[in-house]
């Protein structure tokens, strides 16, 4: 007694785990998790983040940029204001100038004889070394010694007209950030249709192995009875293996509906971002039948015009293109802009040539007039309206696609319903018509190939009424995805 009583306790233990174990998943509760878990919408959400930066980029273009420059250049040989011939003139100046006088005196003495006690004393003065001393200085003076020249500037730009470039920018800048957001919301809703369609596919599953199970309940009842008849007499042995293939069948049937369960499961996990071999429980899977979500109540092209991110994207791209011509016309306008600088270099030339830093600061005005380039201009303008006009034919197109696609679904959302209707009626019929079956048999008045008849007309009956209520539910799924609804 205790040994049976410890073994109830360990299943109860079991059980309990395993329900603990379960997670129990709703519609909702899937998408959020594939909204967290999903790697596209972590990239869209980057491409987000990298556009708004780049708008914010774009809008310090209006500011005034500041930058700073240095350069060292080592020269092979310097500058020199004087040649070789000049260098050597001033270096001999007062040789020169010496040379000179005594050559006069020399000549001025023989015919002047009176003038020897007036010029002896200029004659006998040495101007030589003083004057090459000067001379020396002055070539020292002008050298220049570039050899190591060290140069610096600080800039500041201010725009002040661009030919309408910036805003455009700008503009497209913006544009561009919006851009990325649709396309998140692309991205967003695909994921949101995918694990609609991955949930129902689960509980379409759960559902046939659910009816696969049952119908291989009821064939395995029918088998225990038809070999209670054969001993008893009053069926054949035929019978007995007609119900017993049939019963393989609907093993093979019932395995086949266990794999095609898990597989879904674990796409389902995947997309949840779940592990693969977490035991997860729909919230819809027990129902017998699944309730219809409320319908649109009216659905318009225009409302699908103005909701799909697909067309609003395409109109932001239109933009786009249609700034992209007024950045072509901008680059062959005039640029003006103020400018202001402070220079500083080594050797320095601002009190002669000195080995200092010294600099100074300037202002002035850029102004850039394009005059002519063979037409450059005009075509690069035709280009780019050439481009948004096929943008905008691109755009046109797609609204027309996307009007055939909400018409498209609200065709097979009606096509749903109505086979709904029809699925609910022959379900109705198939379990009268299973009920007579059963009776006659048990009467002896109905041989056992018609339970099995009605037996398989049940279960198909069964599983297009499954089918049909899935079929509604991804039919107003797709309608909603078409108008552009992420509800």
């Amino acid at each position: 007694m205790k040994r049976i009583f410890g073994c109830l306790l360990l299943l109860m233990s079991f059980a309990i785990a395993t329900m603990d174990a379960q997670q129990i998943l709703t519609l909702d509760s899937c998408r959020t998790l594939a909204v967290q878990n999903n790697w596209q919408l972590r990239m869209a959400d980057e491409e987000v983040e990298a556009a708004r930066y780049e708008r914010k980029a774009a809008h310090t273009a209006y500011l005034p940029k500041i930058s700073a420059t240095g350069a060292y250049f080592h020269n092979q040989k310097e500058l020199s204001l004087l040649d070789g011939g000049q260098k050597r003139a001033l270096n001999q100046a007062g040789t020169n100038v010496q040379k000179a006088l005594q050559e006069a005196f020399g000549k001025m003495l023989p015919v002047e004889p009176s003038l020897a006690t007036w010029l002896q004393p200029l004659a006998s003065l040495d101007l030589a070394e003083p004057l090459n001393a000067v001379g020396h200085s002055v070539v020292d003076a002008l050298r220049t010694d570039t050899r190591n020249v060290w140069l610096g500037a600080v800039s500041l730009t201010q725009p002040v007209y661009a030919g309408g470039k910036i805003r455009a920018y700008n503009q497209m800048a913006h544009s561009a950030e919006l851009l990325a957001w649709k396309q998140r919301e692309v991205v967003l809703q695909s994921l949101v249709l995918e694990v609609d369609e991955a949930y129902w596919r689960v509980v379409s599953l759960a559902g046939k192995v659910a009816l696969a199970r049952s119908f291989h309940q009821m064939v395995q009842a029918l088998e225990c009875d038809m070999q209670k008849m054969i001993a008893a007499g009053v069926a054949t042995r035929a019978d007995g293996l007609a119900v017993e293939v049939r019963l393989n069948e609907a093993e093979l049937a019932l395995l086949q509906a266990d794999d095609g369960l898990a597989m879904s499961r674990m796409a389902l996990c995947q997309l949840c971002g779940l592990p693969l071999e977490s035991v997860v429980q729909l919230a819809d899977e027990s129902l017998d039948s699944l309730p219809l979500s409320k319908s649109l109540a009216e659905v318009d092209t225009a409302l699908a015009s103005v909701r799909r991110p697909e067309l609003q994207s395409l109109a932001l791209v239109s933009d786009i293109y249609e700034k992209k011509i007024a950045l072509a016309r901008a680059d062959f306008l005039p640029d003006v802009a103020l400018t202001a600088n402070y220079v500083v270099s080594n050797p320095s030339l601002y009190n002669g040539f000195e080995q200092k830093f010294k600099g100074m600061w300037n202002v002035g005005v850029l102004l850039n007039i394009p005059l002519f380039q063979w037409g450059e201009g005009k075509y690069k303008v035709r280009a780019a309206r050439a481009e948004a006009r096929r943008v905008r034919q691109q755009w046109m197109e797609a609204r027309q696609l996307v009007s055939l696609q909400v018409r498209q679904a609200v065709h097979r959302l009606y096509e749903a319903r109505q086979r709904l209707v029809v699925s609910q009626r022959n379900v109705d019929k198939a379990e009268d018509n299973l009920y007579s079956a059963r009776k006659g048999f048990q009467e002896g008045v109905i041989p056992a190939t018609r339970v099995l008849e009605a037996q398989t007309a049940w279960i198909s009956a069964r599983s297009a009424r499954l089918d049909a209520q899935i079929d509604v539910r991804l039919a107003d799924a797709y309608l909603r995805r078409a108008v552009g609804i992420l509800e």
